[in-house]
């Protein structure tokens, strides 16, 4: 029948009608950042992105200016060296966290797990001075380095990656586990040959929306990494936008440039992004 699914529940005609419009209306603002970074600043300000649809006036100028700031390239580069780690870093030991929380019986387990999970509540804002005064001159004195940015993405990102891959491991087969514990197979055996294989959805759903908030991160950037040879592409995007406004219109162009690799990422783990957050939403 023509609503009905193949598994034999009904299609909404609601949700058919309400998801391609939902998708729309989300879809808007980033075809209009896309028609704008094809125009010049005086037809921007002008007028609508809308009307260069059917008026012309389209340039490459502003991908050309981008495409030749020497400082874009490098400030890609940059990006990946701060991102790739402080993806892996937060996932790697969250889920040996995970696993002690969902496999292994110790004292203070469930009070230690509530704490983790209580830390997602307060805003990562209040933290700065703090870290500022650790990492600084007077702290460590690795202010400006990688090292400082993959520290705190570490730090900010566990508390979410524990709570989900905790939460993912506790739907997996407990039998298994036994099993491997039948056969002699310590905690260190058991995770890298069952657990982590079976949560690799959880795991590649979390990495890439780490990914995602650390690439388009410009807070801790611009506080720990600053404006010189380490900053990273936002920072340099946003530099490019004068006091008075100037050269919005490379922001536009550039916001495109630097989306081609968190893109890349979306779309090479979009089905284990999905995959890993319904997970355990439904049982049976």
């Amino acid at each position: 029948m023509n609503g009905t699914m193949k598994d034999g529940r009904k299609r909404s005609l609601v949700a058919t009608i309400t998801m391609p419009l939902l998708a729309l209306l989300w879809t808007i603002p980033t075809i209009g950042l896309l028609v704008t970074s094809f125009r010049s600043r005086e037809a921007a300000a002008s007028t609508g992105w809308w009307s260069s649809l059917w008026e012309g006036g389209w340039t490459f100028d502003n991908y050309a200016t981008v495409l030749g700031d020497p400082s874009i390239s490098g400030s890609l580069i940059n990006s990946v060296v701060v991102a790739v780690p402080a993806t892996v870093l937060p996932i790697m030991f969250a889920a040996f966290a995970a696993y002690a929380f969902t496999f292994i019986e110790f004292r203070g387990k469930d009070f230690l797990f509530i704490a983790i999970v209580a830390v997602m509540v307060v805003p990562i804002q209040v933290s700065f001075q703090p870290m500022l005064d650790l990492l600084g001159p007077r702290g460590l004195g690795i202010n400006g380095q990688f090292v400082a940015v993959w520290m705190l993405h570490t730090g900010f990102g566990m508390p979410l990656a524990v709570y989900t891959l905790r939460n993912y491991m506790a739907t997996l087969p407990t039998s298994v586990v036994e099993s491997a514990k039948i056969d002699g197979a310590s905690h260190f055996q058991t995770f890298w040959r069952l657990v982590a294989p079976m949560s690799s959805p959880a795991i590649a759903a979390f990495a890439t929306l780490q990914f995602l908030w650390v690439w388009n991160d410009l807070l801790i950037a611009k506080l720990f990494l600053g404006g010189g040879d380490n900053k990273t592409v936002i920072v340099s995007l946003q530099q490019m936008l004068g006091t008075q406004g100037q050269g919005a219109e490379l922001l536009t162009a550039g916001a495109f440039i630097s989306m081609v690799i968190p893109m890349l990422v979306f779309f090479g783990l979009q089905r284990f992004l999905v995959r890993g957050m319904t997970a355990g939403s439904v049982k049976g």
